[in-house]
């Protein structure tokens, strides 16, 4: 089988994720007419006649080797800064229940441009911005999201205006800065940034690129679930434990995987997905176990310092919940005091310098296998979604020289 070097775009229409109505893939969207997120649909019979994974294997490795499953109108070019495979690194002594060997597994998304895997979601956003003319990008963060969006942004030539907790990460407010970014600290969490970008969407001008408000940032980080199931031999793997805010990973892998079963290239069953939220602010969970459909009640009182899991409610909650069920998965939250003293431990015995959602995918990890509704033989993804050195470390104090 040939590759579809013709530059074919296999994107046939968006489509609401509540009602299931088409919307025009061909104009500038926001959120669909009912207020929920818009999903990419594809001509799939026709990727399976165009491209195999065979194909794949002789191209370069990164997210954009998976252009089939990607949208790129005729005459869009790609907003890079080189989003590379990410690595899957084993981990081994700094496991605490007997995991069996080789079952532990970390996707470390750090490696990626701006240090984060929001690369992805923003790389393929920001061209798709640039392709349909936007000028001007807002957004609301958690840090490490507007930090990307102001690189890409940058590299894209639109102009782009941050809004943060006042309390986020410092470095990734700089990192947002350094790039040219118009940067707002905000009195609140980032429901409160997200109220202020809505609300300056017509007045000054700027699209509204906050979580799952637009169809491309998901299909950007879909390329996590594509790439992990190439880089495992086509096969999913048991789990997937990854740090839930906003959701937009976990929605978008398992759309990926869901595509990938369609076309045939997935062999084996489709993986658990499992939210990791923290006890200092766990919606997802809350509603999860109550058996909701969707976030009820935002979460009032958050105190975890875990940054990118402060979402109080969820915009993509609907879908979030729907795809824990319907991979037999469950939500989780990792003890907030647990995540620091993790962190450290894996750093220390395994060499893997975890950003805090990471370690707290490592504090669930551990807790479900104590609780047996993970095996020890089970083959388990752990996200760590950041480099750590994006986020405070211990003070250095003298050292013994023993």
């Amino acid at each position: 089988m040939g590759d579809s070097r013709d530059g074919r775009c296999f994107a046939v229409g968006l489509e609401c994720s509540r009602t299931g109505k088409a919307h025009d893939i061909g104009i500038l969207q926001g959120a669909s007419e009912s207020g929920a997120p818009l999903l990419v649909r594809y001509d799939l019979d026709a990727v399976s006649r165009s491209v195999d994974p065979a194909v794949l294997a002789n191209r370069p490795a990164d997210m954009w080797r998976y252009r089939e499953l990607l949208p790129h109108p005729d005459g869009c070019v790609p907003v890079s800064l080189g989003e590379i495979r990410t690595p899957l690194i084993t981990l081994g002594r700094s496991l605490i229940n007997n995991a069996g060997p080789g079952t532990v597994l970390v996707k470390d998304e750090g490696r990626l441009p701006t240090g984060s895997f929001k690369a992805r979601g923003l790389a393929l956003a920001v061209t798709m911005a640039r392709f349909f003319g936007v000028e001007r990008i807002a957004m609301p963060t958690a840090g490490n999201a507007g930090a990307a969006l102001a690189a890409y942004a940058a590299r894209a030539g639109i102009e782009s205006f941050v809004f943060a907790p006042a309390d986020a990460p410092d470095v990734t407010l700089r990192e947002a800065a350094l790039h040219g970014a118009r940067v707002r600290k905000v009195d609140g969490l980032i429901d409160a940034c997200g109220r202020l970008v809505a609300e300056g969407a017509e007045s000054r001008g700027w699209f509204d690129l906050s979580t799952l408000r637009e169809p491309y940032r998901i299909e950007g980080k879909k390329t996590m679930g594509l790439e992990l199931a190439e880089q495992m031999g086509w096969r999913a793997p048991d789990a997937i434990f990854y740090p839930t805010g906003g959701g937009t990973g976990l929605i978008g892998m398992w759309k990926a995987f869901r595509e990938l079963r369609t076309l045939g290239w997935l062999d084996g069953p489709l993986p658990r997905m499992i939210v990791v939220q923290t006890s200092g602010c766990c919606p997802i969970v809350r509603a999860f176990e109550s058996g909701a459909e969707e976030v009820e009640h935002p979460w009032k009182e958050v105190t975890t310092s875990v940054h990118g899991v402060r979402v109080p409610k969820p915009f993509g909650d609907r879908l979030i919940l729907s795809a824990l069920r319907e991979s037999d998965g469950f939500a989780i939250a990792a003890a907030d005091e647990q995540v620091e003293p993790a962190r450290s431990r894996v750093a220390a015995l395994d060499g893997m310098h975890l950003c805090p959602e990471g370690a707290a995918c490592f504090v669930a990890y551990q807790e479900a296998l104590e609780k047996g509704v993970i095996g020890k033989g089970d083959k388990v993804v752990l996200f760590n979604s950041a480099s750590g050195l994006k986020s405070p470390m211990p003070e250095v104090t003298d050292a013994d020289d023993g």
